[in-house]
């Protein structure tokens, strides 16, 4: 039996089809790709603590609870106290604000209060409050900076973190050291990835100048 011409075409491949799936598969392979670099450059940064002198300590800010810091937030700010008792640097500058849920409340004076019952005096710490995410930190970090001719910056935060923040750091113009705040008890596998896709997926929105509100809060 010989297949009529219409049934050799209909079950020939199409051109077009075939060079879809070629450029589906390509921008699969890439964007597997992608992940897999910043994964690796995330995991680098955040197991390397490049802490040495600098002009000021810069803590990015994480959530409070009734005007006291998360456990989050208190790991930080007690790495900062630490890293300044060891004169990495003459001042500490805390970021964050906060929401109308938060009764006045916000992340950069809830870190100022905390270093202050810390020994740190008043007139070493400058406060940011206004910040509702890692991006507007980093840039209101960058005009403190030049307002107070700080040069050189040790930037403390979670390990998974420090990579974004060194990005949009250098893209601010500041030129930073990262130094992770300590990991306090078990991680699990699960808990590490989530971190590690949330601080994949954030970055990449940013290199591509998405902005999100819904991100902005997780961010």
């Amino acid at each position: 039996m010989i297949a009529s011409a219409s049934n050799l075409r209909r079950n020939r491949p199409s051109t077009a089809g075939t060079l879809l799936r070629w450029l589906l598969g390509l921008f699969l392979l890439g964007t597997l790709a992608w992940f897999i670099y910043v994964y690796r450059q995330i995991d680098d940064v955040a197991n390397r603590d490049e802490a040495q002198q600098a002009d000021a300590i810069a803590v990015f800010g994480a959530a409070e609870y009734s005007g006291r810091p998360s456990p989050t937030l208190h790991f930080r700010l007690d790495h900062a106290v630490d890293l300044y008792r060891k004169q990495i640097a003459p001042l500490i500058i805390t970021l964050g604000g906060g929401s109308d849920k938060d009764s006045g409340n916000t992340e950069g004076g809830v870190g100022r209060d905390f270093l202050l019952a810390n020994g740190i005096p008043f007139g070493n710490i400058i406060v940011e409050t206004r910040s509702l995410n890692t991006e507007q930190q980093v840039h209101r970090l960058a005009a403190i900076a030049h307002e107070n001719n700080l040069r050189h910056i040790v930037v403390v935060s979670d390990g998974t973190h420090l990579f974004r923040i060194r990005e949009i750091s250098r893209d601010a113009g500041l030129d930073v050291y990262t130094s992770p705040r300590a990991t306090i008890g078990h991680i699990s596998n699960y808990d590490l990835f989530s971190r590690h896709l949330h601080e994949i997926v954030s970055y990449t929105f940013w290199r591509l100048g998405i902005n999100f509100s819904w991100l902005r809060s997780l961010a």
